[in-house]
């Protein structure tokens, strides 16, 4: 079955990168997620002239919600766009972040089951006083097998979700960690279609990173100097980005006994936030020598670290993620590293064949459902009123209006003081029209109450919870729902849309 996709105009249109000398370093290959089609992919990578344009996104359920898969499609697309305009390799890929340590966040995850209705997993909480370990290193838990007991409960056709279960099942088992189940399930999504995924928390990529971990240390006061001034002048255009910059802290974390800890510049050393484990820089330099893996960069940081270490050309964002790239800047020269081209991630939904007879049925656009209130649902309802209320009422308001126009004046002729009580009654009594034509309306609706109730699951599929659809539900519901081939046909969607919106000449190489 066919799923219409419709595109989300974007703020602004993608603008050409420019190209980078540095090739790719054969040794991060360990680093990369296996995967049926990874060989095609490392192939390409080797190639002497190829170059790199990275996305990534918070490990999640069942790989979150669609914009996690898109976002990852939109650097492929971006990757394809590049190839055809610059006639060299360009290879998509998707950064995963192990090190995130906030685990209520990727510890649920929301799709529309078959029935339409909005169904939600969630994981066993952590307890508030555990450690805050990274995603590469928590455990599902057993909780995950009644996540996948509930989403395969939910979609009664056999023979569509079988696939889609399957694929979960592979990836989110209990002993698995949460970055682990998610980078191989989106490495087996991804790699046919020439995306390749990096485990970002690999010895390889930590070795890599670690000089410049170090330097971001040794140089903590004045990058953080140089932040609070950008975040200054970004605030001043209004275009501030909602990261905290200028509290001392530094732009690292270690991996302790409390878990993931930010090292905060303490004299001549350093201290970690929550363990108030004291550092020498000596000390952190042995750690970054001999336990690089502790150390880790926050979200200001890393895509420096993937510039650095993986000489991208490109990163696909999101709006957010726009935003305090445009902080970031700042980073890059401080520290020396040539900076990536920010590029903004495709958005849109997917509008599912009820929802088109919905819009149908009622003559409605798209915008109607994605719009905050309730004026379709209004409309319908006053549908089904008696011919003429619409007027009657109308016309009630109009001759209140005019009728206590002499009212008022008499009153006032009579005694000044008779004005106000006079215009308080002109209001009552409109306020009294009012409510008896909300009355009617509300009887009206519940006569339509069959219509309003396919409005009503057709908003929630395209806004579910008035949040945008790619926000909130997960790709593996529609994988489940309309198959494993819609990832394709969502990529070949995106890619169209690259090659229209892109912005730009071909640099000389």
């Amino acid at each position: 079955m066919s799923l219409p996709i419709v595109d989300t105009p974007l703020d602004a249109r993608p603008v050409l990168p420019a190209i980078r000398s540095e090739g790719w370093d054969r040794t991060l290959e360990a680093a990369l997620v296996a995967a049926p089609g990874l060989e095609a992919v490392i192939e390409k990578l080797r190639a002497p002239n190829a170059l790199v344009v990275t996305t990534g996104q918070q490990a999640g359920l069942f790989t979150g919600p669609v914009y996690t898969v898109s976002k990852a499609l939109s650097a492929r697309a971006l990757a394809v766009a590049l190839e055809h305009r610059w006639q060299r390799p360009v290879v998509p890929l998707f950064w995963v972040p192990g090190d995130d340590h906030d685990f209520d966040e990727v510890a649920r995850v929301s799709w529309l089951g078959g029935d339409g209705a909005l169904a939600t997993a969630v994981l066993a909480p952590r307890p508030p006083e555990a450690p805050l370990t990274p995603m590469a290193r928590e455990p599902l838990g057993e909780a995950v097998l009644a996540a996948l007991a509930q989403f395969e409960a939910s979609f009664p056709d056999a023979e569509t979700r079988a696939e889609a279960v399957a694929w979960l099942r592979r990836h989110y088992r209990p002993e698995a960690s949460v970055a682990g189940a998610f980078g191989g399930a989106m490495a087996e999504l991804l790699a046919p279609l020439g995306v390749a995924c990096l485990d970002s928390t690999h010895p390889t990529v930590k070795r890599a990173a670690a000089p410049l971990f170090l330097q971001a240390l040794r140089r903590g006061s004045e990058l953080n100097q140089a932040l609070v001034g950008r975040a200054a002048a970004l605030d001043a255009a209004g275009r501030g980005a909602s990261v905290a910059v200028g509290d001392g802290a530094s732009l690292v974390f270690l991996d302790g006994p409390v878990g993931r800890d930010r090292l905060v510049q303490d004299g001549d050393g350093f201290l970690t936030r929550r363990g108030r484990i004291r550092c020498t820089m000596p000390e952190l330099e042995d750690i970054a020598a001999r336990f690089p893996e502790r150390l880790s960069g926050n979200v200001l940081l890393r895509p420096v670290v993937e510039s650095a270490v993986l000489s991208t050309v490109a990163y696909v964002a999101g709006p957010a993620e726009l935003r305090y790239l445009e902080l970031a800047a700042v980073l890059y020269e401080k520290l020396g590293v040539q900076r990536q081209q920010p590029v903004p991630r495709w958005s849109g939904l997917f509008v599912e064949p009820r929802v088109t007879r919905v819009l149908q049925k009622h003559g409605a656009a798209l915008d109607e459902l994605l719009a905050d209130g309730s004026a379709l649902e209004t409309r319908i309802a006053r549908g089904v009123l008696p011919e003429g209320t619409e007027t009657a009422f109308a016309a009630l308001r109009s001759t209140i209006e005019q009728g206590y126009v002499p009212v008022v004046g008499a009153a006032a002729a009579v005694d000044p003081t008779l004005e106000r009580p006079a215009q308080s009654a002109r209001v009552q009594a409109l306020h009294a029209t009012e409510e008896l034509e909300k009355k009617v309306l509300q009887h009206a609706k519940k006569r339509a109450a069959v219509e309003l109730a396919q409005v009503a699951r057709a908003r929630l599929a395209v806004h579910p919870d008035g949040k945008p659809q790619e926000r909130l539900l997960a790709m593996a519901g529609f994988l489940a729902r309309y198959g494993m081939g819609l990832v394709g046909t969502l990529s070949a969607h995106i890619e169209a849309w690259y090659a229209r919106a892109l912005e730009g000449d071909p640099p000389t190489a």
